[in-house]
């Protein structure tokens, strides 16, 4: 089978582990592109690319089949709209962007040149969140009660450059992880009611928060903290329990029913993903089935009312 050729726009960490993990299976780097040049340079041996000097020419590169956006979320606006007006088919790391605006140029931008974009977030694309989806929808455990999820990691002991302790690169909890809560909840029961957001900002960004989604009388509470460690997911419904423990990253989960259990157990990995991204582009798609425009949009409206409610703002808006 032949491979799907890969542009990267960035080669810091996420670009390592994406790498690490598409380049097992039918795909290949074809060029790249980092603001530090050595370090871009590094990052294309390792991967068995070609370093260029402007993200125009990585993007053009003779061969690439898609453009996979791996830079700080700041700058996603601009390299999305780069490659959708050279009409290269985009991947974007989440969060696409910053804002809900912002989300809707690169949205306009796709639509003006008919061109494939998508979240890279994938949690979208997993087996085992479409396997809960499945669940919840076909009324497997009756109706919903409420969905109780944690996300929280240490991350205030990174170093205070890292980008996710740095106002000026949209750093703090909401953006980085709060989005996976953020999205799981929406992506199974839409935009919700009534969006409440209690959280503690320090040095210009959010260290954590409690997010609450309300449904009619049912209630998403979502938890998301720098300062802690845990992760969990628990839908309780009126005939049963899904249960999942990694619930961003899930190889398995768990449902207990009156009817009896089952347990699932599938991939969230990058491979399927990119796999699953290449596929719909190979298919003539412009907007993905995994995470249609909309629900990238909504939930970004989802996180701009939880910024507002915080009174977070960064120092460039």
């Amino acid at each position: 089978m032949e491979k799907f050729r890969w542009a990267y726009i960035g080669n810091g960490n996420i670009a390592e582990s994406t790498a690490r993990s598409i380049l097992k299976g039918d795909h290949e780097i074809v060029s790249v592109y980092g603001r530090n040049t050595e370090k871009a340079k590094d990052f294309a041996k390792k991967v068995g690319a070609i370093a260029v000097d402007t993200p125009e020419e990585a993007i053009g590169f003779d061969g690439v089949d898609a453009v996979y956006i791996a830079t700080p979320h700041t700058s996603h606006v601009y390299y999305s709209i780069l490659s959708l007006n050279m009409r290269k088919p985009v991947l974007c790391e989440k969060p696409v962007a910053v804002t809900a605006a912002d989300a809707q140029r690169m949205i306009d931008a796709a639509k003006r040149n008919d061109t494939y974009f998508a979240e890279a977030m994938w949690t979208w694309f997993s087996d085992v969140a479409l396997k809960v989806k499945e669940w919840v929808q076909s009324g497997r455990i009756g109706e919903i009660e409420s969905v109780d999820i944690h996300y929280a990691f240490p991350g205030v002991l990174k170093p205070k450059t890292s980008r996710v302790l740095m106002p000026e690169t949209a750093g703090g909890a909401l953006l980085d992880i709060g989005i996976y809560p953020i999205t799981y909840c929406y992506n199974l029961f839409g935009y919700p009611d009534e969006i409440i957001c209690n959280g503690e900002l320090k040095n210009g960004i959010d260290i954590k928060e409690t997010v609450i989604f309300r449904y009619g009388d049912m209630r998403c509470n979502l938890h998301m903290s720098l300062t802690e460690l845990r992760e969990d997911c628990t839908i309780e419904g009126t005939e049963g329990t899904i249960k999942l423990a990694l619930f961003h990253m899930a190889s398995k989960a768990v449902l207990k029913s009156k009817k009896g259990n089952e347990t699932f157990r599938g991939k969230t990995d990058y491979l399927t993903e990119f796999t699953r991204c290449a596929g719909e582009i190979k298919a003539g798609k412009k907007e993905s089935e995994y995470i249609p425009f909309k629900s990238t949009f909504d939930c970004l409206r989802i996180m701009d009312e939880c910024r507002a409610q915080m009174g977070l703002k960064y120092p460039f808006e």
